[in-house]
């Protein structure tokens, strides 16, 4: 906690992981560069960690947004991290679902969903987010890239 930018530690509200995580990486530079704060942030953490003898100080799957954009990163110093995984075009996928899987929410060419678990069994609807991974769904071109922390 104490790495957090003293300017927005007051802005914490609680003190959970989560939290802790996402101010480390606005501290790092989230708001400029989400690929690369994510990863100082998680490469903090597994410094931190194992310097107390933590093994594997890292899982999990983060996602975060600035309102037009959505970045996802699956990780952990393990090798071994849960799973992520994001939609192909919701509404194709959404003319092929059971009548009453079909979701009432509205829906365009651009809109992805990112999950933690693929919702339901829908050929051709999920893809895995491969381990070590990072993507940002945004209006356009999707990118998926390769994930490693930065230590600090």
């Amino acid at each position: 906690m104490m790495a957090v930018d003293p300017s927005l530690y007051l802005d914490i509200e609680g003190s959970t992981d989560s939290e802790t995580l996402f101010f480390l990486a606005l501290t790092f530079g989230l708001t400029e560069d989400p690929f690369d704060a994510v990863a100082r942030a998680i490469g903090f953490v597994e410094k931190v960690g194992r310097d107390h003898g933590v093994e594997y100080p890292f899982q999990g799957t983060v996602a975060t947004s600035n309102g037009e954009s959505v970045w996802a990163f699956r990780y952990s110093s393990e090798g071994k991290s849960r799973s992520l995984s994001f939609s192909t075009n919701v509404c194709n996928a959404a003319s092929t679902a059971p009548r009453g899987a079909r979701s009432s929410t509205a829906s365009g060419e651009e809109t992805r969903l990112v999950v933690s678990e693929p919702l339901g069994d829908l050929p051709g609807a999920w893809n895995e987010v491969p381990e070590s991974s990072a993507g940002v769904v945004r209006p356009g071109t999707d990118e998926m890239r390769s994930f490693q922390p930065i230590a600090p």
